[in-house]
């Protein structure tokens, strides 16, 4: 643990079957005050590496489950610090936005969550110029809770800002290099979870045209895909195919319980 009375922060990584990319994750961690690994039964490396980084393992029995969000609210309860920084296993979290997270909660007028940015690589580059993916993985442990729903934020206490997206290496770095057989493979997956979490939705045949529509738009114009390039368009095509297939597995869920 940290200084005595200096605020501290616990990193918190959920796991299972991540030894791919854990080893270097954890090395970017070694600065917090403490590591908390949540792992949900993996049948990998990944528990043998966390001891080798001295990380405190805590269990989250894996069971039926088919997405991390049920064991998020469980692991950023075992952390010991009043602040968590919650990675995945397959993020970097590079010495200047370990300092700049230090930075802000010693001082006064820290909001209870900050927003961080993520750089993400899509068809074997990563984004360049500011970043447009935000993630809601810094707070206050105390009284925040993790919805056990599928790409679900955590709910905090008290006010949340973005950090900015143009400080040099104040971002997440997001290791996998996703190809396009990664992206339809989880579009199809994940698309099944949004049923589940949706269903009281009655979405009618015009969801299927502005639906897709719009999140094509606000990832191609308003997230600034078209900088991209070709790499722009094709995600943001995927982007609006991940909202059409939702909206017709939720039409053809309605079709079957009438």
């Amino acid at each position: 643990m940290g200084e005595e009375g200096k605020q501290q922060i616990s990193a918190v990584v959920n796991t299972y079957n991540a030894e791919q990319f854990l080893d270097e994750v954890l090395q970017s961690l070694g600065g917090f005050d403490e590591i908390v690994v949540c792992d949900m039964e993996s049948t990998d490396r990944t528990c043998e590496i966390a001891r080798n980084h001295g990380c405190r393992i805590v269990t989250f029995p894996k069971e039926g489950h088919t997405i991390v969000e049920p064991a998020r609210d469980f692991a950023i309860h075992q952390a010991r610090c009043e602040w968590v920084f919650v990675v995945d296993a397959d993020e970097l979290v590079p010495p200047q936005l370990h300092d700049y997270l230090y930075r802000r909660i010693a001082s006064p007028d820290c909001p209870a969550g900050l927003f961080v940015p993520r750089r993400n690589k899509f068809m074997a580059q990563y984004d360049e110029g500011p970043v447009g993916d935000y993630q809601l993985r810094f707070f206050k442990r105390e009284g925040t809770t993790w919805p056990a729903i599928i790409h679900a934020t955590p709910v905090i206490q008290g006010p949340v800002e973005k950090i900015p997206n143009n400080l040099e290496g104040v971002v997440l770095m997001h290791l996998p290099a996703e190809t396009l057989h990664d992206r339809i493979e989880k579009l199809n997956r994940y698309t099944d979870n949004e049923v589940e979490k949706k269903a009281g939705k009655n979405y009618g045949a015009g969801a299927l045209l502005y639906r897709p529509m719009w999140r094509f738009l606000r990832s191609y114009l308003l997230q600034g895909g078209f900088r991209l390039g070709v790499r722009g368009f094709i995600r943001a095509v995927l982007d609006g195919a991940y909202q059409f297939f939702t909206v017709a597995k939720l039409i053809e869920h309605r079709m079957k319980k009438n």
